[in-house]
């Protein structure tokens, strides 16, 4: 059995691994634990993400559980500047390694940030809408609009007004992140979402590894 602790970025990340990725990840002997951003260490309950705040939450959570990882979305991440979701999980490790010492393993501490937010998961799938939130078929034609125009759910952004989420509310009114969004997704599956998305599904693909270095 692996405890595997993941550093999160408010309540729909949290609910999102505790009824989406729990039962997949139990039935291989991975024991998921959200955890809000700050929380651990007693100094905030989610937000206010950065990579400073990142690295220090996940060495401490380091100290209870045998593996860790993040779940933060990259649209909204402070001080990244012009670097990539890339780059950021690259400068993160390095940290990790610095800050660790002897206690870094890189197959056990391992950061994940999404590309662009949650919500681009939810274009796996727009039918999903309809049953999870009781959207008009009108709103969902619009979401399957927008899917068609990119490559995977996880390349929707073009800037600040048009991230996944705000695409989401300007189309369907009704739409809360934290309410909706982990209903969405379990009506998606995630067997659908790895599919559509390739950079969380290669995230997943880690989580998996993990009983492999027990």
């Amino acid at each position: 059995m692996i405890r595997l602790a993941i550093s999160v970025e408010g309540p729909t990340e949290e609910e999102f691994v505790k009824n989406v990725l729990a039962d997949y990840l139990w039935g291989i002997g991975v024991y998921p634990t959200p955890i809000l951003l700050g929380r651990a260490r007693g100094r905030a309950d989610g937000g206010n993400v950065s990579m400073d705040r990142l690295v220090a939450e996940m060495a401490y959570l380091l100290r209870s559980f045998d593996a860790v990882t993040s779940f933060v979305d990259f649209y909204g991440f402070s001080g990244k500047g012009d670097k990539t979701v890339d780059d950021l999980e690259k400068d993160m490790t390095r940290q990790m390694r610095k800050k660790l010492g002897r206690r870094w393993y890189p197959e056990k501490v391992f950061p994940y940030v999404q590309q662009y937010e949650f919500e681009g998961l939810l274009f796996s799938n727009v039918d999903a809408f309809v049953n999870a939130i009781d959207a008009s078929e009108d709103s969902v034609e619009e979401l399957r609009s927008i899917r068609v125009r990119f490559p995977t759910p996880e390349d929707i952004n073009d800037n600040s007004e048009t991230a996944p989420s705000k695409r989401i509310v300007k189309i369907i009114t009704q739409y809360d992140k934290r309410l909706y969004g982990p209903l969405i997704a379990m009506e998606i599956g995630l067997e659908t979402i790895r599919t559509e998305c390739p950079r969380f599904s290669g995230w997943m693909t880690r989580l998996e590894s993990l009983t492999s270095k027990d």
